[in-house]
């Protein structure tokens, strides 16, 4: 009989060290690991759907906030299509319940995907062909366009259509078009077309100079060409007010730099706001920075856009000079300071107002009515601002010597 005591006493403290090592907590799951951002910082947000185990009540977290996105540089797929209301038309123009250029501006910003609804219907393709006397026509080119007004005038970039004959613009219903060139202004790398179309969807112009650095940013655009819908990247504004020197020759000048993807095919395409509000046209990219794109602020789209529709061309003041960058080798040359910074007259025509006013080559403008010019790209602007019958004054340097000198801006000679 004891024997079958102690038997059992040694099973019950068997059980009773089975029972105590079973109670004792398994260790909660660790968050997933964050990943290391290249570009522009990501943080992935925290798995709230599985609670973590525990004997004791664990506060549940709190989910990642979703109503303001990420900015991200990295393109959406092209090949799920853009979310839409309803299924899309092929013969007709989408419908939109109200169309983009009567709606109001938000008082809050909108998600992602309600901006692409309202801003899709408004992009369209462009394809350029070079007639070779074949058969049929090569294609050369591709680039993006915003429809502006309702009588089919679209706003895309000059170098898409430059030199080009044959324009096809493709709308997101996928109708193609022959485009005309209304007008174009290679000094802003601007251009407008025009499509016979009736009941397009207008895209609604915003406020550049109201943009702040940080601020998020949708560039939409018919990416490397891709078939379908058009590629949509989401990022910041990264800067304002940059100036780069464009493969062409010329100074770009007021340009809102953003992280947001711009590939080969989004040139002409807009930059939105979260407003679903056109901010600046998407012009060129850094190829040796990643994620650095440049977009003409729509302020200055819409002056140059408003005279090639009215007159095909951009009426500037006319001075009668031709100009260059004041770029190292002619500081250098001339002899000048190596900080600064102006516009060297390379050319002055006799009779011209400058000429009269007393300016030769060799000068360099440093100001123009009090604003200092630091490039050609701020020159071009002044004079586009300051039509013909204005007045300019100018602080210019000759040798080691500032003189002042004013003037009344002429009109563009025709030959």
């Amino acid at each position: 009989m004891k024997i079958h005591i102690a038997t059992l006493a040694a099973v019950l403290t068997t059980v009773i060290l089975v029972a105590s090592c079973g109670s004792e907590p398994e260790p909660a799951p660790a968050p997933a690991p964050t990943a290391i951002p290249l570009a522009v910082s990501r943080t992935e947000p925290p798995p709230t759907h599985t609670p973590l185990p525990s004997p004791t009540p664990v506060p549940t977290m709190t989910p990642a906030p979703t109503a303001t996105p990420v900015p991200t540089a990295t393109p959406v797929p092209t090949h799920t299509p853009l979310p839409t209301p309803t299924p899309e038309p092929t013969a007709t123009p989408v419908p939109a319940p109200t169309p983009p250029h009567t709606h109001t501006q938000p008082e809050a910003d909108l998600p992602a995907t309600e901006v692409v609804r309202m801003i899709a219907p408004s992009v369209v393709k462009i394809v350029t062909e070079i007639d070779t006397g074949r058969q049929a026509a090569s294609p050369v080119g591709l680039g993006t366009g915003v429809i502006i007004d309702a009588d089919g005038h679209v706003l895309t970039n000059n170098h898409v259509i430059e030199g080009i004959e044959d324009i096809t613009v493709t709308l997101y219903d996928g109708s193609a078009l022959d485009a005309e060139v209304i007008g174009r202004d290679r000094h802003t790398d601007l251009a407008v077309l025009r499509i016979p179309a009736e009941g397009l969807h207008p895209a609604l112009l915003g406020d550049s100079s109201a943009l702040l650095v940080g601020q998020d940013v949708i560039a939409i655009g018919h990416a490397l060409g891709l078939r379908g819908a058009p590629t949509v990247s989401k990022g910041v504004v990264s800067a304002l007010g940059r100036t780069i020197g464009a493969e062409s020759g010329i100074t770009l000048v007021d340009l809102i730099q953003t992280d947001a993807s711009i590939n080969m095919g989004n040139s002409g395409g807009p930059l939105v706001s979260v407003q679903a509000e056109v901010v600046g046209i998407n012009t060129s990219i850094l190829r040796l920075g990643y994620g650095i794109g440049f977009a003409v602020n729509i302020n200055d789209a819409k002056m140059v856009a408003d005279q090639l529709v009215e007159s095909g061309a951009v009426r500037r003041g006319y001075m009668g000079v031709l100009f260059s960058d004041l770029t190292p080798a002619y500081i250098t040359q001339l002899g000048l300071d190596r900080n600064t910074e102006g516009v060297l007259l390379t050319h002055v025509v006799p009779g011209s107002p400058s000429w009269d006013a007393g300016l030769r080559p060799g000068d360099v403008i440093l100001s123009a009515n009090g604003e200092p010019m630091p490039s050609t790209g701020e020159l071009l602007k002044f004079l586009m601002m300051h039509p013909p019958g204005e007045s300019m004054e100018v602080l210019a340097l000759r040798g080691d010597e500032q003189f002042t000198t004013s003037f009344t801006l002429g009109e563009r000679p025709t030959n």
